[in-house]
């Protein structure tokens, strides 16, 4: 293990020696050098903070309190009415389409909130479904965002897709066409246009070991990002012929200078990168930091080379495979056994720092994703040097559950 590596084991367990493991930390030098770090690759564009990859409205706060931030991307409806409400922004894009009935009633019932939230659609059937809340002269107006396919399709159909499956609208012309139906709907008001290229935002382009499928991705993100260009630009040009739009957003932590370098783009999204998970250990263009990670304690020794800590199975979601594992990171020499991964209720270790290890000594591990490790939590406690500066309550700490 590293020195850097050996002095944050040694800093982490000092910060919190009185609290029982299992205890998740985050540290905010490191959190609040990744926020910088992003702010300075967004290049003057307004960075938007994606919620599901933080869960806790006290480290929200932090980060729009922060110089180049504003704005929150929400991943359910239900969030952003009770960020909004809250206080911790009067601007909240839910990411993607809602059905969410009890949701809509308070959205439409509510000025403020129909002010400070914004649906996002791509098919009018979505709607349908607000008008059948509460029909347009009973609520205040709606703001929607339309939601355009980023993905690369090589061969200009459906056959050959590159990236994530989301909306239906991909070409400029069905953006238009999605446009024209939202401006000539009472009680909506068409306000911004999105395109997450999860093909270049959250794809490694630098996995391990792996030079010819690295070379691979890179070559099929250039030309990707290429396409996007002129399809993104083609897309605001149609769409702005039904509406004002006050925002173009793109992109995600894995592709924030790059997003933010295309002219139809005015906002970028980030937030993985606040907690620096080990999904972004590979990227080349840039690293976050670990900031945040959580500690489980050894409890038992079944054979000298082996230590077993309580509990870790906290998987991330995604195609169930390794790199969706917690990594152990300190001590650095660790790791899971192949025929047992991270369990429900123990978790074996091997690997040469596992013969030190003893009853009691605690092991701190490393998320695969961000925010999802806020949800086996109730607090983030925050570390400061070598102690801790207070604590951040979680959603789930405080009583909420959106997905």
């Amino acid at each position: 293990m590293d020195s850097d590596r050996q002095r944050l084991r040694a800093r982490l367990d000092r910060a919190t020696a009185q609290l029982d493991p299992p205890v998740a930390v985050v540290d905010l030098a490191a959190f609040d050098a990744n926020a910088a770090a992003l702010v300075r690759r967004a290049d003057g564009k307004p960075l938007r903070v994606a919620s599901k990859s933080v869960r806790s409205r006290q480290l929200l706060r932090r980060v729009l309190a922060g110089k180049g931030w504003r704005g929150v991307l929400a991943y359910t409806l239900a969030e952003a009415n009770w960020l909004v409400r809250s206080g911790v922004t009067d601007d909240a894009l839910v990411a993607y389409p809602t059905c969410d009935r009890t949701a809509l009633g308070a959205l439409t019932s509510s000025e403020a909130l129909a002010d400070g939230v914004t649906l996002m659609v791509d098919d009018p059937a979505q709607l349908d479904i607000v008008d059948a809340v509460r029909q347009p002269g009973d609520r205040p107006v709606i703001r929607v965002c339309v939601d355009l396919d980023a993905s690369w399709r090589p061969f200009g159909t459906d056959r050959a897709h590159v990236g994530v499956r989301r909306s239906p609208v991909h070409a400029a012309t069905t953006a238009a066409e999605l446009a024209a139906v939202i401006a000539g709907r009472p009680g909506f008001r068409l306000v911004g246009l999105m395109a997450y290229e999860a093909q270049i935002a959250g794809l490694a382009d630098a996995p391990a070991r792996q030079a010819l499928r690295a070379a691979a991705i890179r070559a099929v993100q250039r030309r990707s990002y290429q396409e996007l260009l002129r399809r993104r630009a083609a897309a605001v040009a149609a769409v702005s012929r039904y509406a004002e739009l006050e925002f173009v957003n793109g992109g995600g932590t894995g592709s924030v200078a790059a997003t933010s370098a295309d002219p139809a783009v005015t906002e970028v999204t980030a937030g993985s990168g606040l907690f620096g998970p080990t999904l972004f250990d590979h990227y080349r263009a840039w690293r976050p930091q670990p900031a945040a990670l959580f500690a489980l304690p050894v409890v038992r020794r079944p054979a000298p080379g082996i230590a077993t800590v309580l509990g870790g199975g906290w998987i991330a979601s995604g195609p169930a495979q390794p790199d969706r594992l917690p990594s152990p990171w300190l001590p650095g020499r660790l790791r899971l056994l192949g025929t047992e991964g991270a369990g429900e209720v123990q978790t074996p270790l091997v690997g040469p720092d596992a013969a030190g290890l003893r009853v009691g000594d605690r092991v701190w591990f490393r998320h695969a994703k961000a925010g999802e490790l806020c949800e086996h939590v109730t607090e983030l406690h925050l570390v400061t040097g070598d102690r801790l500066d207070g604590a951040a309550p979680t959603y789930r700490g405080e009583g909420f559950a959106f997905l």
